[in-house]
């Protein structure tokens, strides 16, 4: 008889379910053995949507003696030794606590979350106490009705902070409420056999850290960089099915889809090697659905937090490509409020590790979901904040690329140009130019980025810097079988945009640019930076 097919945990994140319900279950439980083996108090940061809350509910299941739903998995011979011990877990999500309604309304609701873990446990607190106090009450009530030390599961311990990451004011107060919360784990450590914690950051002042004896941070040792996300290996192993069904739908065989979604999906590493690359989860699954290539990370929440920070920062997406970083930075980047901006991202999981030099790291976008996402988000803070019209410069710009309508394309750029704050050219001018009238330049690099953003955030396939046996390109364009070399010269004063635009033509054509391609719209572009509009182009057609 064929067997079942197991369906995809898109969403689940208790390990109970997934194991009950037929849902497919990728085994990591030989990392949670050793984890339990060699240690008793650990951290683990990852980006949210990886894995980490699932790995908690897997913790909790295999500390209560489950021993049911291990069946078949590597922790099944563990739960089976003679002397394996169930103990009582008290598992705090912070992911649940109200954060939008004020400090007192966040208050009652960690009140509320201990409360209700004392409920699970059949474990009777003062419930008129601060968080803090009734949690002292939990654990030492806890010991003493089961006779057991407990287990400690501290799920996004820094989902309440990192919410107001664009308010200080309000993440000091948060800040505050969970230190005197977290410090009665250190204060009760004689009753606790095993904590784990997780979240997206590694925020050092923050206070988990100084509040607790100090964890053994686990988050970039290469031996447990598998311990959330999918491996390449893992997704052939466990989703052949899908893999296949997905390949028949687009068209290719099933090496052709995984080439494809190693460049979309893959790249995440988190190990201090740089080596180990993975998938997110939430993104390999939701695609396995949806038969399509989408940005379904991005596209599942915090997008606002994130563009709100890049757009504060007057960040540009460009300036985060292979971006070199120490080893030290990259186990401390720092706390929040002191962070750069690269510290943040890359906590976040917007930025990953690559390798760099010998001694050195570098930072980049994991793939091309993320780096198309957060250019998206880079357009969409240009063009004003109006979803709006980067809907409608989205269907201009497809629209022109599609008829190899030159003028089409030319009317989107500008249009970008136009939305583009003052704030944000003020914050790119070139002030090592020598100037009479007291008005500095702007950066070319700037003008380039924005409209390279803007591209790879419609979904377009833009490949920036491509280098020839010449030189390199400002920007190859490929949509629909045609390929556009764009070349792009800024006039600054006392340059003529026509002059300009002759020599981004010749330049194409003595650097060999569009030779690598077949059917291409080559077109030279100046911008006129008094008026930071695109005021001359002109095209050449090549079969």
């Amino acid at each position: 008889m064929e067997s079942k097919r197991l369906k995809l945990p898109i969403g689940i994140q208790t390990f109970e379910k997934l194991r009950t319900e037929d849902y497919v279950y990728v085994d990591k439980t030989k990392y949670l053995v050793e984890l339990i083996q060699n240690g008793q108090i650990y951290f683990l940061a990852r980006p949210r949507r990886f894995g980490k809350s699932l790995t908690v509910s897997t913790f909790d299941a295999l500390f209560s003696g489950k021993k049911e739903l291990f069946k078949g998995l590597y922790a099944e011979e563990f739960l089976n030794r003679p002397d394996f011990k169930p103990s009582p877990v008290i598992c705090l999500d912070m992911s649940c606590i109200t954060t939008d309604s004020g400090i007192d309304a966040f208050k009652k609701s960690l009140r509320e979350l201990t409360i209700n873990v004392a409920d699970r446990l059949e474990v009777k607190v003062p419930k008129q106490l601060s968080p803090g106090d009734i949690l002292i009450k939990l654990i030492v009530n806890t010991v003493k009705k089961y006779n057991q030390n407990v287990v400690i599961l501290l799920d996004e311990y820094d989902k309440p902070y990192t919410d107001f990451v664009n308010d200080p004011k309000m993440a000091e107060e948060i800040r505050n409420v969970l230190r005197s919360f977290y410090v009665q784990i250190k204060a009760n450590d004689r009753y606790i056999r095993f904590t784990f914690i997780t979240g997206i950051s590694k925020f050092a002042k923050f206070g988990v850290f100084s509040t607790l004896n100090t964890p053994f941070d686990i988050s970039l040792m290469p031996k447990y960089a598998e311990i959330c996300g999918y491996t390449e290996e893992e997704i052939r192993q466990y989703f052949p099915d899908y893999l296949e069904e997905t390949a028949v739908k687009m068209n290719m065989t099933t090496d052709e889809l995984v080439d494809q979604m190693r460049g979309y999906y893959n790249g995440f590493s988190f190990d201090s090697n740089a080596e180990a690359r993975l998938y997110n989860p939430y993104s390999t699954l939701s695609f396995f659905a949806e038969k399509e290539f989408f940005n379904y990370w991005m596209d599942s929440g915090r997008s606002k937090v994130i563009a709100d920070y890049m757009k504060n920062r007057h960040l540009t997406v460009e300036q985060f490509r292979s971006f070199p970083i120490s080893r030290d930075f990259a186990k401390n980047p720092g706390d929040m409020d002191s962070t750069p901006p690269e510290g943040f991202l890359y906590q976040c999981g917007y930025l990953t590790l690559r390798p760099g030099t010998i001694d050195d790291l570098t930072l980049d976008y994991p793939n091309t979901e993320v780096l198309n996402s957060m250019s998206a988000l880079a357009a969409q803070n240009i063009l004003n904040d109006k979803c709006e019209d980067y809907t409608y410069c989205r269907r201009d710009l497809l629209e022109g690329l599609m008829a190899s309508d030159c003028n089409k394309v030319i009317d989107v750029f500008n249009r970008l140009l136009a939305s583009t704050p003052y704030e944000d050219y003020t914050h790119s001018l070139d002030k090592s130019v020598p100037v009479t009238d007291g008005k500095f330049p702007v950066r070319e690099g700037f003008y380039r980025s924005n409209i390279l953003n803007f591209l790879r955030g419609c979904g377009v396939v833009v490949l920036p810097e491509i280098h020839t046996n010449l030189g390199q390109t400002d920007l190859v364009v490929a949509h629909r079988g045609v390929y556009w070399v764009i070349e792009i010269k800024v006039a600054y004063k006392g340059n003529r945009p026509t002059k300009k635009v002759e020599e981004a033509l010749r330049q194409i054509e003595d650097k060999n640019y569009a030779k690598l391609y077949t059917n291409t719209v080559c077109i030279g572009l100046a911008i006129d930076d008094s008026v930071r509009q695109i005021t001359d182009w002109k095209k050449i057609v090549r079969p």
